[in-house]
């Protein structure tokens, strides 16, 4: 009976917190959704700009193994390669062909050059020895490891995942403690209280972020091509932005299981937009989901960074935007306030 009346008693508590049954039903089925269209999206495409000396059964041979190709002068291809717009750039050289590779993602690396290698081999009969390829890359090494890729992805991910729950937790704690009704209490203006517990909890998710960042590139050894004071920015915006975040969202929660459910609809999701997976093989309407992202601005920015070794220049907009995300969600919280009370 007393075994009974436990089971009981967790039964009825479910029933009573209809949200977590929800959650726990509609959580895990919308993961799958998105796993099943990101993994499910169309292979990927290179594109690979050709002077115009490369021969046409070339260009057709590539076009056939499903590349796109596009004719132009080495300078604008340079440029396009520079800005990630194309993945390669094939050039004559006598009896050879020279290509050049952006080389900042070692899959699509690899892609291209099976995809030029197929291609050159139709140009020779099998009885020949077919054209010499000569591989430079722009970025990046032949000898560059998947993880380099994905490690500045990673950096940003974890930092933004513990600042989002440890903030929505403790300010979830302030909330149910009754540290925040007393404040409430006080002359202080909502946007003064909101301030304060940014910057406090600010002070411990920078400090958070920077040794993580440090950890990951001095001890991992992890490729760093640009100036780390720029990851050390990048890194903080992002813990700003999951702090103000978190705290936003531990408005709507009433403990921390409430806020734990926040995870996968909020922070899975990003994994999958954030630049882990090749955005170009989603549908449209699909990759137009990542741009309401904070975590796709900040590994954008953290990839310019540290593979590509790129200055404020290229990492501007996704800063403005960060910077954005996280006053839009400061702003919230103060308005979230009302619900406790008007000041």
């Amino acid at each position: 009976m007393r075994i009974q009346a436990i089971v009981v008693r967790i039964i009825r508590q479910f029933f009573r917190d209809k949200r977590t049954v929800a959650l726990m039903i509609v959580a895990p089925m919308f993961v799958l959704f998105l796993m099943d269209l990101v993994f499910n999206g169309e292979q990927y495409e290179p594109h690979i700009a050709v002077d115009a000396n490369v021969p046409q059964p070339l260009q057709d041979a590539l076009k056939q193994a499903d590349a796109h190709v596009t004719t132009m002068t080495k300078a604008k291809a340079m440029d396009k390669l520079d800005e990630q717009q194309i993945d390669a750039f094939i050039e004559m050289k006598e009896t050879a062909f020279r290509l050049t590779l952006e080389g900042s993602d070692p899959s699509i690396s690899k892609t291209v050059l099976m995809t030029v290698q197929k291609a050159a081999q139709t140009l020779m009969p099998p009885t020949k020895q077919p054209f010499t390829i000569d591989t430079v890359y722009m970025h990046g090494s032949e000898n560059m490891a998947l993880f380099d890729n994905f490690g500045p992805v990673l950096i940003g991910f974890f930092i933004f995942f513990f600042v989002f729950l440890i903030a929505g937790v403790s300010f979830l704690r302030e909330r149910t403690s009754g540290t925040l009704e007393r404040l409430l209490a006080t002359p202080l203006k909502r946007w003064e209280i909101v301030i304060g517990y940014v910057i406090g909890f600010g002070i411990f998710t920078t400090i958070q972020a920077s040794l993580i960042s440090s950890f990951a590139i001095h001890v991992l050894d992890m490729m760093m091509e640009g100036s780390f004071s720029y990851v050390l920015l990048i890194t903080f915006l992002l813990a700003m932005t999951a702090l103000t975040l978190g705290t936003l969202l531990s408005a709507f929660a009433n403990n921390e299981l409430q806020m734990i459910q926040f995870i996968p609809l909020v922070v899975v999701p990003q994994v999958f937009f954030s630049g882990l997976f090749h955005l170009e093989t989603m549908e449209p309407w699909l990759r137009s989901v990542s741009f309401a992202m904070p975590l796709y601005y900040g590994a954008d920015a953290l990839r310019e960074i540290m593979i590509r070794g790129k200055g404020f220049e290229a990492i501007a907009f996704d800063v403005y935007v960060l910077i954005s995300f996280s006053l839009l969600f400061m702003i919230l919280n103060v308005l979230a306030l009302k619900k406790y009370r008007k000041l």
